[in-house]
């Protein structure tokens, strides 16, 4: 990638200038990167969610839901035995650390398939916006949308089950951050798809999020995962990530080990899910496209 900006709308800027004279280039007059585009990206989708009540689902009702069915679980369990007592708060932290990774995912996921729907792609390649920009502004959507829908689920496992995360302590910072990173890692795969295949990679956006629940541990070891699938559950930066929050549930110490794992492949996913959307772009462009969403 080259210091311009890969969409088309910035085509054209390399060509030969004029016999007797030099091109205009408008581009290096302006900073490579502003913060008023990236603000402009935030304010368009707090439009779209704020006049659209439908869309306040994934915020406010569905954590609700997910609280309610995982402890309910949890406290049936517990009412079996004694031993069985410590299923409800496992359940409830891993119900409410998955909504970290599921937030940042589809929230950024969405927020790119709104432009589809809207047909709003070609607009948006033909403005100064730049990837990175854009990118950023999805980012920042999905982490206001994060905070509003872990108020939600906080809020629901306090009053129904008197249960918060505060419980597991300072340790719980790391593992957050990292959830939040696979997230978005994950919603530009899921981008890369769109950008290649189309509106019927739409059923991605929420298929990989369950199947990071079902891979990650997020309610128990992965030991007890069918030993064919464990070495795939293994590479997940996600599964020390849960793992991490488990072992702080228990009363532990911080699991360092964990962290520098779940942190380290979580900036490898990170770099790989750059490299593949950003092909995908390149191909997008280059293939023309962009004729699917106009």
């Amino acid at each position: 990638m080259t210091a311009s900006s890969a969409f088309p709308g910035h085509a054209g800027r390399d060509a030969a200038p004029p016999p007797g004279g030099s091109i205009a280039r408008p581009d290096l007059d302006r900073p490579s990167f502003s913060w008023l585009r990236v603000r402009t990206v935030v304010r368009r989708h707090g439009y779209v969610l704020f006049r659209s009540p439908h869309r306040w689902f994934d915020i406010a009702f569905w954590p609700v839901f997910d609280v309610i069915l995982f402890g309910s679980l949890g406290a049936f369990v517990a009412q079996q035995n004694d031993t069985s007592r410590a299923a409800t708060p496992y359940l409830l932290a891993g119900i409410m650390l998955f909504h970290v990774l599921f937030q940042g995912q589809i929230a950024v996921a969405t927020g790119f398939m709104e432009e589809t729907w809207t047909r709003n792609i070609l607009n948006v390649m033909t403005t100064p916006l730049r990837e990175v920009e854009y990118v950023l502004g999805l980012a920042l959507v999905g982490l206001l949308k994060l905070c509003a829908a872990m108020v939600t689920v906080s809020i629901a496992a306090f009053v129904f089950y008197r249960f918060g995360l505060g419980e597991i302590g300072f340790g719980l910072v790391p593992v957050i951050g990292v959830l939040m990173l696979c997230g978005w890692c994950t919603a530009m795969l899921v981008i890369g798809l769109l950008l290649r295949y189309g509106q019927s990679a739409e059923i991605l956006a929420w298929a990989t999020t369950f199947v990071l629940l079902a891979l990650s541990g997020v309610f128990n070891p992965v030991e007890s995962l069918p030993p064919v699938i464990q070495p795939i559950a293994k590479v997940l930066p996600t599964t020390y990530a849960f793992r991490a929050a488990r072992e702080l549930l228990d009363g532990g110490p911080i699991p360092w080990n964990d962290l520098v794992l779940a942190t380290i492949s979580a900036f490898v996913l990170a770099g790989l899910s750059m490299f593949y959307v950003l092909r995908m772009l390149r191909i997008f462009r280059d293939r023309g496209y962009v004729t699917r969403y106009s």
